[in-house]
C-alpha cells in the first residue's frame, strides 16, 4: 500500500467515504452505519454497531489497494 493511503480506525466515515467511494460497499457488507453514523469515527461507529474494528479496517484498506492497482 502507498504511504499515506490507509484508513484507520479515527477517520470519520464520512471523509473516508468522500476519498475513496469504493468503501461504501464494505461499509453496507459489515452492516456498519455510513448514513446517520457517517459524521462519527470508524471506531465508533463500528462498535456502536457491534463489528470487529480490526476486520473493518483490513476489509477497507484491501478496497482500496485493490482499487489502486485497477481491481474492481
Amino acid at each position: 500500500m502507498a504511504v499515506g493511503k490507509s484508513i484507520t480506525k479515527d477517520m470519520i466515515i464520512n471523509d473516508v467515504i468522500k476519498r475513496y467511494p469504493q468503501t461504501i460497499a464494505v461499509f453496507n457488507a459489515y452492516r456498519v452505519d455510513s448514513c446517520c453514523g457517517g459524521g462519527r469515527s470508524i471506531e465508533d461507529t463500528a462498535r456502536a454497531d457491534g463489528v470487529d474494528v480490526a476486520s473493518l479496517l483490513a476489509a477497507l484498506n484491501a478496497a482500496i489497494e485493490a482499487r489502486a492497482e485497477g481491481v474492481r
